[in-house]
């Protein structure tokens, strides 16, 4: 069972722990996530703590969750905060646009959603405006950098698609955000940090 204490401990003893300033650690967004999804994003912590040098905040993308609701998690662990957006999935983990991610896949040119832990890369200006690249971490996104994956807004993420369509429009894989959310999703979501997509079955 993951606990406030269990968690808290965990994140001290990853290694530069001193950079928490007593963090208040994951738990505190137990509440909004699945507590298995958030067990599988601080393993990811310590499989990756090489890679992720900056731990004061994370993202987990839940996509056992349709699109029509608020599934991207920025949680702040110094602050034990959780700030809960809009986010879409590839067209090719719904090739139906049924609104669920149906599956996963790291496969060039397959337009879907990959799995796994990503570490967050350098934001840029590209077709889509303001936007970060992620790095694969995992075998089952190894290829992100290849696919062109990252995070995004489109106008297809914004809010009044649900209201209009009952759930977003899907990407090419990346991880696109409503158009007023993305200023918020890069500022809070630096260089160095983890995303951690995944979902949990049953």
């Amino acid at each position: 069972m993951l606990t406030r204490r269990t968690l808290v401990a965990a994140a001290l003893a990853l290694p530069a722990a001193s950079a928490f300033a007593r963090p208040l650690g994951l738990a505190a967004a137990a509440p909004m996530i699945d507590p298995r999804l958030v067990g599988r994003a601080l393993a990811a912590l310590f499989r990756h703590h090489r890679s992720i040098w900056s731990r004061d905040m994370i993202a987990i993308a839940d996509f056992g969750l349709p699109s029509s609701v608020p599934r991207l998690f920025l949680v702040d662990i110094l602050r034990g905060a959780t700030t809960a957006l809009l986010v879409a999935h590839g067209k090719g983990s719904d090739p139906d646009h049924s609104g669920m991610l149906q599956s996963f896949s790291d496969v060039v040119g397959s337009a879907a959603t990959s799995e796994g832990a990503y570490l967050t890369g350098d934001a840029y200006e590209g077709v889509h405006g303001p936007s970060r690249r992620l790095i694969g971490l995992d075998p089952g996104n190894a290829h992100a950098e290849e696919r062109a994956i990252v995070i995004h807004s489109a106008w297809y993420a914004n809010p009044d698609m649900v209201a209009k369509q009952g759930k977003l429009g899907r990407s090419d894989g990346c991880f696109a955000v409503g158009e007023a959310d993305i200023a918020t999703v890069l500022a809070r979501l630096g260089k160095g940090r983890l995303l951690y997509a995944g979902r949990i079955d049953g």
